[in-house]
């Protein structure tokens, strides 16, 4: 075994409920594992130590929501926007039929690098989607590699319909639901759905959920990004871990987000890609709903994994303060991934925990685009 102790910490945020934000304190890992919390001159002695030279200590950030399993890019997609071009869901299929076309390797090398630009932001946990192959082998494909770098994986193959079944959407759904879905469980941990107008229905995605269900999966669902579309209800209906985008509600999703277990997963750098309006995190917290932050790291609506700016903009202009923000990058996509031992630093946690060079938590929001992760201490898949 091999342990860490790290020592002169301005400020630890650790999310313990009697104790979330302590000063004058020291944390020891073996192992990867969070084995010790306390205060620094209680800190027993370790193989080696980690010098955060006033640095604030947060847990290592849970991404929740990703697209990563692709290839080319949409930049001039991007470029159109900016010039005044609304977005839509259409532009996914440029993107599937780059995928479609590139070999293995290339997709690994382009997926390693990704991996490797989340964490060096401090993400220690990483939730990966399907969704850019859209034929059986495609989608098994993209889960195979995306498993390689994490445990958290999701089947996304209704994300949107192909161009090859547009007259015929039902047949889709078909594919979807059983021989695409008995190839890709096996690879997977949970069943996505994107509901939208250039999508699917309410209706189409209680098919694709039920069916995901009953191959052991668990549920996500993607809802409210353009419309208030009717998928908040289905994602409470069916106890979905995790509702993700949430810009538009209904007060009535609001409600029904409040009295369940599923997890509201906003993403701001989508709005920030988009030119959308924010989602209001105030709003569902006042209501006592459990909300997440995530980047939706992809190449059509957001090419960001930066969850320090993801947390910046939600305190900016989601109506959180930067430890609500914080903790809903940490311990909210905890939950909307129903794992224990991550997005905390309490004994026993395997989430990894995160150096910054700033005295504060709070500057994550300060001072937003600057590189503050200095070191990155364990971590899990």
């Amino acid at each position: 075994m091999t342990s860490v102790v790290i020592t002169d910490i301005g400020e630890l945020v650790s999310f313990e409920p009697e104790r979330p934000v302590r000063h004058d304190a020291a944390v020891v890992l073996v192992d990867g594992i969070v084995a010790w919390v306390g205060d620094a001159a209680d800190a027993p002695a370790a193989d080696s130590r980690v010098d955060a030279r006033g640095g604030a200590v947060i847990p290592g950030f849970v991404d929740s929501h990703s697209h990563l399993v692709f290839a080319g890019d949409r930049a001039d997609e991007y470029a159109a926007r900016m010039a005044g071009q609304s977005y839509s869901a259409g532009g996914i299929r440029s993107t599937v039929a780059a995928t479609r076309a590139a070999p293995d390797d290339e997709l690994r090398a382009r997926l390693a690098a990704l991996v490797a630009q989340a964490r060096a932001q401090g993400t220690t946990t990483l939730e990966i989607k399907s969704g850019y192959g859209l034929t059986v082998a495609d989608e098994q494909r993209a889960l195979r590699l995306a498993r390689e770098v994490t445990d958290e994986t999701t089947f996304l193959g209704a994300h949107v319909v192909p161009a090859e079944y547009a007259s015929d959407r039902g047949a889709y759904v078909d594919l979807v639901c059983g021989p695409m879905l008995e190839s890709c469980a096996p690879h997977a941990r949970w069943v996505d759905v994107f509901i939208d107008s250039g999508a699917f229905t309410v209706d189409e995605a209680r098919r694709i959920l039920q069916a995901g269900r009953d191959a052991g999966l668990g549920l996500r669902v993607h809802a409210g990004q353009l419309a208030a579309d009717g998928g908040v209800a289905l994602a409470v209906e069916l106890g979905a871990a995790s509702v993700d985008h949430c810009t538009h509600l209904t007060d009535a999703d609001v409600a029904a987000l409040a009295d369940s277990a599923t997890v509201a997963t906003l993403l701001p750098l989508v709005e920030f890609s988009t030119r959308q309006p924010y989602p209001d995190a105030r709003r569902l917290l006042d209501a006592g709903v459990q909300i997440a932050i995530a980047t939706d790291c992809n190449p059509g609506s957001n090419f960001s994994s930066s969850m320090p700016l993801a947390v910046a903009l939600a305190v900016r202009e989601m109506g959180v303060t930067p430890l609500e923000a914080l903790e809903a990058a940490t311990v909210g996509g905890a939950r909307a991934l129903r794992r224990s031992g991550v997005g905390e630093v309490r004994v026993g946690s395997s989430g990894g925990v995160v150096v910054l060079d700033a005295p504060s938590h709070s500057w994550l929001a300060y001072r937003p685009g600057v590189p503050l992760v200095r070191e990155v201490v364990g971590g899990v898949r």
